[in-house]
């Protein structure tokens, strides 16, 4: 991705204009799955609801590169998504590097 850092941090800024800061790698995978959950909770969360909205989230960005399909909703209307393909990165650097592109493309 050409001007990565560049794009990187216009997108922390995006966010932090939208929420008064700049949220973590998690914070913003939260977002993301509250986003495409496409409704706030009546109540909070549940710390097991917390990771499968982040675990939406990472599903949601992934499509992007062909690891994962969108395949419907169940009854709860929560999303669910059928892996393609196992990704394949060399370390927590370039799962990061590919997350935050990912996340990049999301927010344009």
């Amino acid at each position: 991705m050409e001007n990565f850092e560049q794009k990187w941090l216009d997108t922390e800024q995006l966010l932090k204009e939208r929420f008064g800061k700049i949220p973590d790698m998690e914070g913003i995978l939260f977002l993301i799955g509250i986003n495409e959950l496409g409704r706030l909770p009546r109540k909070k969360f549940s710390k097991e609801q917390k990771q499968d909205l982040m675990h939406i989230a990472v599903c949601t960005l992934l499509c992007q590169l062909g690891y994962y399909e969108y395949v419907g909703r169940d009854e709860e209307n929560w999303p669910h998504f059928n892996e393609l393909k196992h990704v394949q990165t060399t370390g927590i650097k370039d799962q990061e590097r590919m997350l935050k592109e990912c996340i990049i493309r999301y927010f344009e």
